[in-house]
This record gives C-alpha cells, structure tokens and sequence, in this order.
C-alpha cells in the first residue's frame, strides 16, 4: 500500500498494538521501513508475553528481547550525508547496507544463542528484512518462509506477509496472491481480514487486474462501513473509475 494510504484500525488495547504493527507491515515500503520494524518488534514483545499466555518472559526470552530492541534500533539508526564526520554522541551510518549489515549480525546472534524462543523467531524474521535490504531476495525468501512455517500462528502469519509482499514485488502475483487468500481465510491478531484484504487488491492493481481489485475494495466497503478501511476502499474505488 501507498504511505498516504496507511491507517489502522481502532479497537481494544491489544487489538491496537497487533494490528497498528499488521497495517504498518502492510503498507511498508522501501523509504518507510524503519517505521515497520519499530511497529513489528512491539508484536515479538505481545507475542511473547500476551498471546502465549505467560505472565512474564522466560530468563531467556528477556535477554533475547533485549539483544532484539538492539538489533531494531540499529535499523533505525539515521544514516549522515557523505563525508559528514560522525558525531560521538549520536549513531549514524554511511550506508543502507552498512547499517543492515551491522543489524544483521545481531539478530544472527539471538537465533544461534536463543532458539526455540518467541525472539528467535522475529529475529529470524528480521534476517529476511535485512537480506531483502541488502537486495538478496534468494535469501529473505528463505528466512520468511522457515518463520511461515514455525507453529506460532501470529508469528508465521507475519512472515507470510513478508513473504507475500516480496514475491508481489519480485514479479510472482500468483504465489503472492495464494498467500493473501489464505491470510483473508484464516486471519490472526497480527494479520487481520481486512489487511491482506487491501494488500491483495493493491496487488491487483499493480498487476492490471482493475476488475478484481474492485471486487475486493467493494467488500472491504461492505465489511466495513464508517471505518477507515471502509473509507480508504472507498477512495480507491473512485480511483479505479
């Protein structure tokens, strides 16, 4: 989805984080993936701790979560101008790559040193954002696909997004297209309905399939009346005429 198109849905407490990260995921593109990641490690930490049913992190949950808020946060460093000196006091990069290089190396750490964790599997997660940073789709595609298949159904469902959201980008619509279907047909706290419902019509969009795009964005206005999603396929809809 476009950035200015990008909403999410108002509901209870939890609802509010899980699906404030979903829509974010959603929509997330190349100059606005900082903001996804953010969003994305407040899903590990509800995961972990809500979801799952435990009152607090496991010993070693707690030290994973911490090494992953590292990793994010080296992510979302900012990046200084070419030959700005670096300033002591305050992070910076040079490059994209170097920062997800760097980044790179400490979500590797979690999974080798904390596996069977609810962390290990987002900072498995995040080795297919950084690969796909880093332009190696071969190897996001990966990553996203072993974290699709982990028996965490909120955190497989993530993955699939990534996953569905690469292939579209990569020019496979229909592998991308199967995976939003099953995302529409069986949604989680972290993907919701609606979600996949609009990441599947931008899709079709993209692939000149106006007519099922409508479908979609018709639905989404029916399912939805007076909401922002409701709102937001009503503009596309007046886009599609």
């Amino acid at each position: 989805m476009r950035a200015e198109t990008r909403h999410q849905l108002k509901q209870d407490a939890f609802s509010r984080v899980t699906i404030n990260a979903a829509e974010k995921t959603a929509h997330w593109t190349v100059e606005h993936r900082s903001t996804l990641i953010i969003s994305t490690v407040v899903v590990a930490v509800v995961l972990a701790v809500g979801i799952g049913g435990w009152y607090y992190l496991s010993t070693q949950d707690e030290a994973a979560s911490l090494d992953l808020s590292k990793a994010v946060r080296t992510l979302d460093t900012p990046l200084r101008p070419a030959g700005a000196p670096e300033q002591p006091d305050f992070p910076s990069y040079t490059s994209e790559k170097d920062r997800a290089e760097a980044a790179k190396k400490i979500f590797q750490s979690i999974v080798d040193k904390y596996p069977h964790t609810h962390t290990a599997d987002m900072a498995h997660y995040f080795l297919g954002v950084t690969a796909e940073n880093l332009s190696d789709n071969n190897t996001a595609e990966r990553n996203f696909k072993e974290v699709a298949s982990s028996y965490n159904k909120d955190v497989a469902a993530v993955a699939k997004f990534a996953l569905a959201s690469l292939y579209g980008q990569t020019n496979r619509a229909k592998e991308a297209i199967a995976i939003y279907q099953e995302l529409i047909n069986k949604p989680t706290a972290t993907v919701s309905k609606v979600t996949a419902q609009l990441q599947l019509a931008d899709l079709y969009q993209n692939f000149n399939q106006p007519l099922d795009a409508k479908r979609l964005y018709e639905q989404v206005k029916k399912e939805n009346p007076g909401n922002e999603a409701g709102q937001m396929a009503t503009q596309k809809l007046s886009e599609l005429k």
